[in-house]
């Protein structure tokens, strides 16, 4: 497609995020500003872990992209200087979207593919340096089970961005009152049964969020070396600021 067709299709609409696009100009979002600053604050955190992993990206580090959306983050790992980066996501429009950003972007070394995240295995698709699970983990019915694939895609990092809900703790009966077990965590169980016909929600319905406590302790138990909370910069994203929303790094 001619590159100033390819422009004008893309500006003729609105997008999720604010792409700037080799034009200079940027794409129109739908979502009001105050919301939008998600997405700025997201980048802002998962520069600066990565830059203070990696330093300068070494040649032929490789990504992926859980949930990938209109592949923002994507593109921002690419030109991160990732040699080779993979989005993944359930949406068929949104890996359209994806694949119509890339090509106007210039982008060779990044694909989009439509997939379940729990049909990825390393041994059919192989390991990535980065692993990014951004706003993935509060929309699924499974979410340990997610964060397992995604420590086994992991080779160096792996960063989790969640809505999280409150945290429970202490000691419950388990089969007799004599019989006691610590509580390591608890989930938050929300629904949008009526609402998967949304492009941000849940394919299922069924959410579990976990506390921040519990996403620590459960990739502390599937393996990670070393589990980071991390800071919010100044000015974070309000959510992100206060907690109600957190991003993890879980190292190999």
């Amino acid at each position: 497609m001619d590159k100033s067709h390819l422009l004008q299709q893309i500006q003729q609409r609105e997008w999720f995020y604010h792409f700037t696009l080799p034009s200079g100009e940027s794409t129109e979002s739908y979502l009001p500003d105050e919301a939008r600053a998600v997405h700025d604050t997201r980048l802002q955190m998962m520069q600066s872990c990565l830059h203070a992993h990696y330093g300068e990206i070494p040649e032929a580090t490789t990504a992926i992209d859980l949930a990938c959306h209109q592949g923002y983050f994507s593109h921002h790992l690419s030109t991160m200087g990732h040699q080779q980066v993979t989005g993944i996501d359930a949406r068929k429009e949104h890996i359209d979207d994806a694949s119509l950003i890339c090509e106007a972007m210039g982008h060779q070394n990044i694909q989009f593919q439509q997939r379940d995240v729990f049909s990825l295995t390393p041994e059919t698709d192989g390991q990535f340096d980065t692993v990014l699970m951004f706003g993935l983990l509060y929309h699924l019915e499974n979410p340990v089970g997610a964060l397992r694939v995604a420590k086994s895609l992991c080779k160096q990092v792996c960063l989790v961005e969640t809505q999280v809900g409150p945290h429970v703790s202490g000691q419950l009966d388990w089969g007799h009152y004599e019989f006691v077990k610590p509580m390591m965590g608890s989930f938050t169980v929300i629904d949008e049964c009526h609402e998967t016909h949304g492009p941000e929600m849940s394919t299922l319905g069924i959410c579990l969020a976990p506390s921040t406590e519990t996403l620590i302790w459960i990739m502390q138990k599937i393996g990670f070396s070393k589990v980071e909370l991390l800071t919010p910069p100044k000015g974070a994203y309000e959510q992100i600021r206060f907690g109600k929303r957190v991003m993890v790094a879980g190292y190999i």
